[in-house]
């Protein structure tokens, strides 16, 4: 893609999102620090963009268009990590005759730094994900999913952390209730446990104990349930943590032109994303770093 189509598609959903800071205009270029997030979620083993004649989708997506977009946004600014919120398997024929074997290395291929782990994740059974951990070169986040009694023990980590130019960044994973929604002999004995409690342990630890500047969760438990408004979301979980500067979503397939901005529990905005399905966005959050002032964020849904 030519560099001038490229910044056009990637400024079209832009949007500023002051978070307690000044405007960008008043950043100083030489000190302030740019941390770049890309992210993914629910591309349901879509490798190949859809045809010309697929409706609304129409000539979208696809793994090596993805891998322009990625690589270009990596060269304007190095200091980018890309994340996937899960549902990376289940959708088209390459799942059903790779296992996630295709997927997982491509994402390698990628580059991912991270991933969540989505209910659909589960389809060949956890022995089934578990024999395609190798052909990933990136790792698995999930706090809240408790695989200590699993093929999947050590494999999963509840989160983990990066330094870029010099901003330390802790990025803990949730995943969606497995009971009734996932036959039990596919999960096995994966222990789940309360996105939200687990949530605000992990933010606290992040924040405090390995001081993060930037706290991010990985989650694949839904933006938003408006039929059951107490049932936990991404938008609740904002809401009753403290820590979280950014939550990337999954699971309900909701597309985002630009970030959602949440007030938590301690009247601080938490940013909330997520871009569809099926690999026909990237998302992009840039945060801005500046000594002595807050944290700014602006943030985009890219088409691919």
């Amino acid at each position: 893609m030519k560099r001038r189509q490229f910044i056009q598609k990637s400024t079209a959903a832009t949007a500023l999102v002051g978070l307690g800071g000044l405007g960008l205009q008043s950043f100083s270029p030489s000190k302030t620090k740019k941390i770049t997030i890309l992210h993914t979620n629910d591309v349901h083993s879509h490798i190949d963009p859809f045809g010309p004649d697929d409706g609304r989708n129409a000539n979208k997506g696809g793994v090596a268009r993805r891998a322009t977009l990625v690589e270009n946004i990596r060269k304007e600014n190095p200091n980018t990590l890309l994340l996937d919120a899960g549902d990376i398997f289940q959708g088209t024929p390459y799942f059903n005759y790779y296992g996630g074997e295709l997927e997982f290395k491509l994402m390698s291929m990628l580059k991912y730094d991270v991933a969540t782990i989505g209910n659909h994740d589960f389809d060949n059974g956890i022995d089934g994900l578990y024999a395609q951990i190798p052909h990933a070169k990136f790792d698995f986040v999930s706090a809240n999913y408790d695989f200590t009694n699993t093929v999947m023990d050590t494999h999963v980590k509840p989160y983990k952390t990066f330094v870029r130019d010099g901003i330390k960044i802790g990025i803990f994973g949730l995943g969606i209730q497995l009971d009734g929604l996932v036959d039990k002999k596919m999960y096995k004995e994966t222990v789940y446990h309360h996105p939200i409690e687990i949530a605000q342990d992990m933010s606290r630890i992040l924040k405090e104990d390995h001081s993060c500047d930037l706290v991010i969760c990985l989650s694949h438990i839904g933006y938003e349930y408006r039929n059951s408004p107490n049932r936990v979301s991404d938008i609740n979980l904002a809401r009753a943590t403290k820590d979280i500067d950014l939550i990337v979503g999954g699971h309900t397939h909701t597309f985002l032109p630009k970030p959602t901005i949440e007030t938590n529990s301690v009247g601080k905005k938490v940013l909330v994303n997520q871009v569809g399905a099926f690999g026909l966005y990237l998302g992009r959050v840039d945060f801005y770093f500046e000594p002595g002032k807050k944290v700014q964020a602006e943030g985009a849904s890219i088409m691919v």
